[in-house]
């Protein structure tokens, strides 16, 4: 059975048993609080755990590296929405050691798609396109630098409010250990 018919037998046990029910909770975060981390695998449970967040606690946002890269792209947007129809009172951009997205090559990630099918000409004519490809794949050399940009792409929007607080964590996920880069309680900038 494909990976999809697995999903879709399991979940018709799930609802049939009624499993959802110890999920019930509403749209709007019991701490009122909107988090952005990293897809990473490890993470998944860890941050929320870590944190002594249970289901209904936050609302998660997940990318790439908990990476706010475009002031008016789909992460910041979500964060704005959290804060003004959804309750979220604080911001937590929380970054993870070991990370993908650290010390990404751009031109790894061209060559994986070109064995995967993507022609040369099309990243050539993205280019020509004025779309910085390089830039976009790119990662980042330390967590920290990126968790405190992020930090203040958030904080300095033009469309966030200056009494939201927005806090910066770097999280290892082996341990959960989370170490503190920005205090969005504080004026001042990153704990670096």
């Amino acid at each position: 059975m494909s990976l999809l018919g697995n999903i879709l037998s399991f979940n018709e046990t799930f609802v049939e048993n009624k499993e959802y029910e110890k999920f019930a909770t509403t749209k709007f975060p019991d701490k009122r609080v909107v988090i952005l981390t990293c897809m990473d695998t490890r993470l998944v449970e860890l941050v929320t755990e870590a944190m002594n967040f249970k289901n209904g606690d936050v609302k998660i946002v997940r990318n790439a590296g908990a990476i706010v890269n475009h002031p008016f792209g789909s992460i910041m947007r979500s964060l704005i929405v959290a804060v003004y129809q959804l309750q979220a009172d604080e911001v937590l951009i929380v970054g993870h050691h070991d990370c993908g997205m650290s010390s990404l090559s751009s031109e790894a990630v061209i060559d994986a798609m070109k064995e995967r099918g993507i022609k040369q000409e099309v990243v050539d004519t993205l280019r020509q396109a004025g779309i910085e490809v390089d830039k976009w794949l790119s990662g980042f050399n330390s967590v920290e630098e990126s968790v405190a940009h992020s930090v203040n792409m958030v904080k300095s929007h033009p469309l966030m409010a200056d009494t939201i607080p927005v806090h910066g964590l770097v999280i290892n996920p082996s341990t959960g250990k989370l170490d503190l880069v920005v205090d969005g309680y504080k004026e001042e900038e990153a704990v670096l």
